[in-house]
């Protein structure tokens, strides 16, 4: 299990749940509209989940159905 980065991130980049992950593994690039968390690196700390100004990281079994296509998303960014 891990945290997605939904549809509120999008566009927005704040950053801020990056300064708080104790393992680094919150990734973007200068092409991606978001962050994504690396479901191999993430300990499910929740940590990010706290500081999200816009709400937009969610426990994996908490995802609202409207954004569960970001669970591939996220997955297929870290297949690249």
């Amino acid at each position: 299990m891990t945290y997605i980065i939904a549809e509120p991130c999008i566009g927005l980049k704040d950053g801020s749940c990056v300064e708080v992950c104790p393992v680094d593994c919150i990734h973007t690039d200068d092409d991606a509209d978001q962050y994504f968390i690396d479901p191999d690196e993430c300990i499910d700390c929740g940590v990010c989940a706290e500081v999200c100004p816009v709400e937009a990281i969610f426990f994996e079994d908490d995802l609202p159905e409207q954004w569960a296509s970001f669970f591939g998303k996220n997955r297929a960014y870290f297949e690249k």
